[in-house]
């Protein structure tokens, strides 16, 4: 089973990072540069797991989240956000509008794939 991953942020570096790291673990890896992009994409792809940053122009990883929840089919969805921001009330509120998982960046290549592998239930 191949595992689908939409990482969605504004850093071409960080996607970039994203996609070699998941590459390099089997997962395929689409990727969107703001939240606008990401939603649309979303739907067109369908992934299997969402990676979004907070902080991003156009539409910021919060209004990325409740756009995807908004639709019940998609609750099931994992959306893990991968940030600088560390603050409880930022993890509050995307845990609220439905994160599934948070990272910090600079992130660790292995942890992503373990969180990835966890939420998708992939060995």
């Amino acid at each position: 089973m191949s595992i689908m991953v939409l990482a969605i942020d504004d850093s071409r570096t960080i996607r970039s990072m994203v996609r070699q790291a998941l590459a390099a673990a089997g997962f395929s890896c689409e990727l969107a540069e703001d939240g606008v992009e990401g939603v649309r994409r979303f739907e067109e792809l369908r992934p299997d797991v969402v990676i979004t940053d907070i902080n991003m122009p156009h539409m910021d990883g919060f209004g990325v989240i409740e756009a995807i929840r908004k639709d019940v089919a998609n609750r099931r969805i994992p959306i893990l956000v991968l940030t600088t921001e560390t603050a409880t009330e930022f993890k509050t509120r995307a845990r609220d509008a439905g994160a599934t998982g948070w990272i910090g960046k600079p992130f660790d290549d292995q942890a992503l794939v373990q969180v990835i592998r966890r939420v998708t239930g992939a060995s």
